[in-house]
């Protein structure tokens, strides 16, 4: 298969190097930094998936769309943040010429509405989403350490696409160590990645702890609660839905099982204010705010860590 990472950071690095290991055709579009340390040194995966090495000769990385000269993917796997989604759809929309008829785009990214921002540009069956609910972090611009998993990463359309059209993309994935699979409810698994990340995300960044603390002290658990209960009366005033019939039953695997298994991770949020960047939560926390005020629901917890995020963010990029 030929596919295109549009994106190459550490979750576009190590989806990569799993399908560069399963004999792919893999093209990066990437930071010149980052294209400039792959074509030199390869990519390099560590982490406990084990340590893996591709050759800069194993793979094509470029600075732009404007460089490639491949041409009809079968697969574009968009891995930048989310904030970057409205860009990246209108660039990728203006290169047809790497869109063959069959082309499957699949959105690789934290937060709620990224494909409504594809569907502005591309008809609703070519775009898939995936649910990536492992920790990458990226030491080096070539480098990224696989630091958790917590579940198989599930792929499927939130718009009735058919879900063969993307299996041969998780059978490459899993063989190259991550395990992957289609599902044909996307949308239940992303909003229990939301509240996932909602939870978590925003208070291990104002905490600077990993996430096992945070379900260890009663304060912060505490405020997890609340959180997810929020959110999750959110998502069903919106009309989505995830595998749960209540929070409660999705609280229950949340501390017995998703936060035991990620409980190493710090939080990208953390990871990106540390580093100086602009995080994602407008759209994790800013998304269910949206939604809460579209349907006149009071979310006081969300609200208040949306907030501290927004001045700590304020302030690192000054």
């Amino acid at each position: 298969m030929d596919v295109l990472i549009y994106g190459s950071g550490a979750v576009g690095l190590g989806l990569a190097s799993c399908l560069i290991k399963s004999k792919n055709n893999v093209c990066f579009i990437a930071r010149p930094d980052t294209a400039a340390q792959l074509q030199q040194k390869g990519l390099v995966r560590t982490g406990i998936f084990g340590r893996y090495d591709a050759g800069p000769e194993s793979f094509s990385a470029y600075k732009s769309l404007d460089e490639l000269t491949y041409k009809n993917f079968d697969f574009i796997l968009v891995c930048v943040k989310s904030f970057d989604s409205s860009k990246a759809a209108q660039d990728i929309s203006m290169h047809k010429e790497i869109l063959g008829q069959n082309t499957k785009i699949v959105l690789c990214q934290n937060g709620w509405a990224n494909a409504e921002k594809f569907t502005k540009y591309f008809p609703k069956e070519q775009i898939y989403s995936a649910r990536v609910i492992t920790g990458f972090r990226r030491s080096k611009a070539n480098e990224v350490e696989i630091t958790v998993h917590a579940d198989s990463i599930h792929i499927g359309s939130l718009f009735g696409g058919d879900v063969k059209d993307v299996r041969p993309l998780a059978d490459s994935i899993s063989k190259g160590d991550i395990p992957a699979e289609t599902v044909l409810d996307i949308e239940k698994d992303l909003w229990a990645k939301m509240m996932y990340n909602c939870a978590l995300n925003p208070l291990g960044a104002i905490l600077d702890v990993p996430y096992g603390l945070l379900a260890k002290d009663s304060n912060s658990r505490n405020l997890m609660n609340h959180i997810i209960k929020e959110i999750f009366d959110v998502m069903s005033a919106a009309g989505f839905q995830t595998h749960w019939k209540s929070a409660d039953g999705f609280l229950e695997i949340f501390y017995d099982k998703l936060v035991p298994d990620t409980a190493k991770h710090k939080s990208s949020t953390l990871q990106d204010i540390a580093a100086g960047k602009k995080t994602e939560i407008d759209s994790l926390t800013g998304a269910v705010l949206n939604l809460a005020d579209k349907h006149k629901l009071e979310v006081p917890y969300n609200a208040s860590v949306f907030s501290i995020i927004k001045f700590v963010e304020a302030r690192r990029m000054g």
